[in-house]
Formats: structure tokens, sequence, C-alpha cells
């Protein structure tokens, strides 16, 4: 097991300057050189100390805004234009990214791509149902409209 510092947060297992305990391999080969996290020193218990601080000072005013985020992403309807077969099948799936970039382009906020996640993934054309996580106890549930690019 190798101990490690979270810099981001990472669904299912901490969010920023958490230390946790992770399998030898998880912590070399993804989490450290993705930059989701650095390997546990002495030294680094510093920076925890630092980086809590920070997130706690930007909690209030965050969580206030993803509030306000949450209530204005859950009213709209988010439009998705993708390629799609004569029966209404996509050639491939609806991305995270996907997602991001059309909530941008309606001009409803913006959004890191790893907050999306999808209960199903999304391979037909219609109406389907996305989550993003805003903070660490705020989600928004989305309405996608998954239609034909022209």
């Amino acid at each position: 097991m190798a101990k490690v510092i979270l810099t981001h947060e990472v669904t299912g297992l901490g969010v920023a300057g958490d230390v946790v305990e992770v399998k030898n391999g998880y912590a070399r080969n993804f989490l450290v050189p993705k930059g989701f996290a650095v390997n546990w020193t002495r030294g680094g218990e510093l920076q925890v100390e630092q980086l809590k601080k920070g997130r706690e000072a930007r909690a209030l005013k965050s969580a206030e805004e993803a509030q306000a985020l949450k209530e204005s992403l859950e009213a709209a309807l988010i439009k998705i234009q993708v390629k799609s077969g004569a029966e209404g099948r996509l050639f491939g799936s609806v991305r995270t990214q996907d997602v991001a970039d059309a909530i941008a382009e309606q001009g409803l906020g913006t959004i890191d791509k790893r907050a999306v996640q999808f209960p199903a993934p999304i391979k037909t054309i219609g109406t389907h149902e996305a989550v993003v996580r805003l903070h660490e106890d705020i989600s928004a549930t989305l309405k996608l409209q998954v239609i034909t690019q022209r």
C-alpha cells in the first residue's frame, strides 16, 4: 500500500488535501502521473494543512455558487448534437467532454469533464440523464437531449 496526498478531487477516494492509502500500482501508474496526487512525505504534511485551509476558505463561497449553478443546470435541457445512423444509434457514444462543451456553448457555465457521470452509456438519440458533481455535497441531475447532427 502506498500513502499519497490528493491534489485534486478523485471520485470515490477523496478531495484535495486528503491523505489516503491506495495500492502501489494505482498510485504509481495513475494518480501520480496524472497529477491527481503526490507521494506522501513528512514535508508533505505541511502541504496538506495549506490545501485544507485554502479549501475551507473557498468552501462557503463555492457552495453558494454550486447551488446556484445546480438550479440553472437542472432547469435547462442540454442539447448535444452527434453523428448517428439511420436507426438512431450513435457512432460511438456521448462523452463527458461533449456534455461539458454543450453546457459552455449554451452559456450555462463551465464545468470540468471529470465531474460528469453517466448512469449508463449514452448510445442512442433521445432524452437521457447525467449527474454532475459540482461540490462535495452538491450534485445536479442534467436532462440531456441527444439529437442528430445535420
